[in-house]
């Protein structure tokens, strides 16, 4: 079962509630996302972390029902 952009942005903001949120949905499919997230959480973060820290948000549907998600992320 496909995963809806406002569900993704939804868990993404619960998790991170200053979350500046863009998705888009790369083939129509609701499997593969493009997704910018800009957060002051991320200041002084390495990538990698960033990543993680959206990546845990997503509560374990990265990989089930979330099949690809491409991130960007930045601090303001």
């Amino acid at each position: 079962m496909a995963m809806q952009a406002s569900e993704i942005e939804a868990y993404i903001r619960k998790a991170i509630p200053d979350a500046v949120v863009r998705i888009e949905d790369l083939a129509g499919d609701g499997d593969h996302y493009a997704c910018t997230v800009i957060s002051e959480a991320f200041r002084g973060l390495s990538r990698v972390k960033q990543h993680k820290l959206v990546y845990n948000s997503l509560e374990g549907h990265m990989g089930g029902t979330l099949h690809a998600l491409a991130l960007q992320t930045a601090a303001p």
